[in-house]
């Protein structure tokens, strides 16, 4: 099986989407990460939602979990505010810290997308065809196709 056989539409954005519809996006269609892409429409990097929640939480609350059961005053006005006044780009790692792009191939075999999403510790890869980006591949996905089913019980039968 290859990566052509399993590639999937995904959602991408920009680095100048603004976040909120970044953290929308990913919320509403449950997502693990989107991908963002360049002004080209080239993938840039990975998104992953819990770099989403990192920004959206206080620094202080993340320092001292325990702040975070009497975090009360408005917090989802005010997480919401966080996001709406930024894009994409400011959540992102400098380039020297950011790992390479998960991409592969539509040839790429099913165990190889599996090691590089291990490796770079993506919940996604995404599946180019030269400079078109075709899709992306979920680590569910992988899992779906990778483990057999798992064995059904039949009811009792009545005596």
């Amino acid at each position: 099986m290859h990566a052509s056989d399993i590639v999937e539409e995904y959602p991408v954005v920009t680095l100048d989407t603004d976040v909120l519809t970044a953290a929308r996006t990913i919320g509403e269609q449950r997502l693990p990460a989107v991908i963002v892409c360049d002004a080209e429409g080239r993938p840039h990097t990975i998104l992953p939602s819990s770099q989403v929640l990192r920004f959206m939480i206080p620094t202080y609350v993340q320092e001292d979990p325990a702040l975070a059961r009497v975090y009360l005053a408005g917090p989802s006005e005010k997480l919401m505010s966080t996001l709406a006044a930024r894009v994409v780009r400011d959540l992102l790692p400098t380039p020297q810290d950011r790992d390479s792009l998960p991409v592969v191939e539509p040839e790429a075999t099913l165990l190889e997308v599996a090691v590089l999403m291990a490796r770079r510790r993506s919940p996604i890869a995404a599946v180019m065809d030269g400079d078109v980006l075709l899709g992306a591949i979920t680590v569910s996905r992988v899992l779906q196709v990778l483990l057999p089913p798992a064995p059904t019980s039949s009811p009792a039968s009545p005596s």
